[in-house]
């Protein structure tokens, strides 16, 4: 079983990809979307996004990072695949999957979903762009308004020469609601003949054996349920008892350190907030610590809360 960690736009960035590799449990991640126009975009558009390409395309725990490109011109992003290939990153995967409005409205994301012909024009330019020994993946949804088209889809991406395919297990239009139709994996898996990695509502480790059996698939993607619960891969690998809150408090102190003494420190006070949306939902504690801190403005006032839970987390 391979675990890999999902390219959360906006919420995924390097230093969560550090932080939760360091975790453990993963053995792939991929990158927020490098988004491709009309142009080859220069090298320091791939570094900002996969500042890991400076060390080998590894997080400093040793986990590769792939760049994931998203856009509607094959040409373009076949050309800018070679960049990031050439740049170190292990194979391109490409976005068929991003349910944003504003992506979508620009012809990029899931709304490619209702174009079988350009999901194929763009995997096999890509394909032809990118040495054979490296690999292009995708990532797609079930369909955009539905499902009709999901297996046409996948084999399109098959046919087209893609290595891999990860399937987020609902439409477009379903967004994040449950159920994940894990089921509908299982159906395209009949029709391909490409690994395929499941994806979607994986919040426990029970959750990922459901998905394993329902998709026939071993192989798996965490997004939501690995914020919520940091070492959630650890527990479906290696049955790890879940992490237990001061723990998660002094890995968010961790966080803090690379927020404020890197370069964003000035959006350590949202990022903690915003990763508290997702860990109420396995911690009671952390809703506490969202009322305790959201008004705070300052990154030393956040941390002094956590130092307190982490303590009292350690005498308990």
């Amino acid at each position: 079983m391979r675990i890999l960690l999902a390219p959360m736009e906006g919420v995924v960035d390097h230093l969560m990809r550090d932080m939760l590799t360091r975790v453990g449990g993963f053995d792939l991640c991929v990158t927020e979307f490098v988004r491709v126009v009309d142009q080859k975009l220069p090298k320091k558009t791939f570094f900002k996004i996969c500042p890991e390409l400076h060390h080998g395309s590894c997080t400093p725990a040793g986990v590769p990072v792939r760049v994931q490109l998203l856009g509607q011109e094959p040409g373009w992003l076949a050309e800018n695949a070679q960049t990031a290939v050439e740049l170190g990153s292990p194979g391109v995967d490409l976005n068929f999957g991003c349910p944003a409005k504003t992506v979508n409205k620009s012809k990029g994301g899931a709304v490619l979903l209702k174009e079988t012909e350009t999901l194929y024009s763009i995997v096999k330019a890509v394909r032809e762009a990118v040495p054979s020994s490296q690999p292009v993946t995708a990532k797609i949804r079930l369909g955009f308004e539905d499902k009709s088209l999901a297996i046409e889809n996948a084999v399109a991406i098959t046919e087209a020469g893609a290595d891999q395919l990860v399937v987020h297990a609902r439409t477009k239009t379903e967004g994040y609601k449950p159920p994940a139709y894990w089921d509908w994996i299982d159906k395209i898996r009949q029709h391909t003949s490409i690994p395929l990695v499941a994806n979607g509502e994986i919040w426990h480790a029970q959750d990922a054996k459901q998905c394993q059996a329902q998709s026939g698939c071993m192989d798996i993607m965490l997004g939501r349920g690995a914020l919520a619960m940091p070492n959630l891969a650890r527990t479906i690998k290696h049955q790890e008892p879940i992490m237990p809150w001061h723990e998660v408090a002094d890995l968010l102190i961790r966080y803090s350190g690379y927020e404020i003494y890197g370069d964003k420190g000035r959006y350590y006070p949202n990022r903690i907030k915003q990763w508290c949306g997702y860990l109420k939902r396995q911690y009671a504690q952390a809703d506490v610590l969202f009322n305790d801190i959201r008004r705070m403005q300052k990154a030393e006032d956040i941390v002094a809360v956590l130092q307190r839970q982490s303590s009292q987390g350690t005498e308990d």
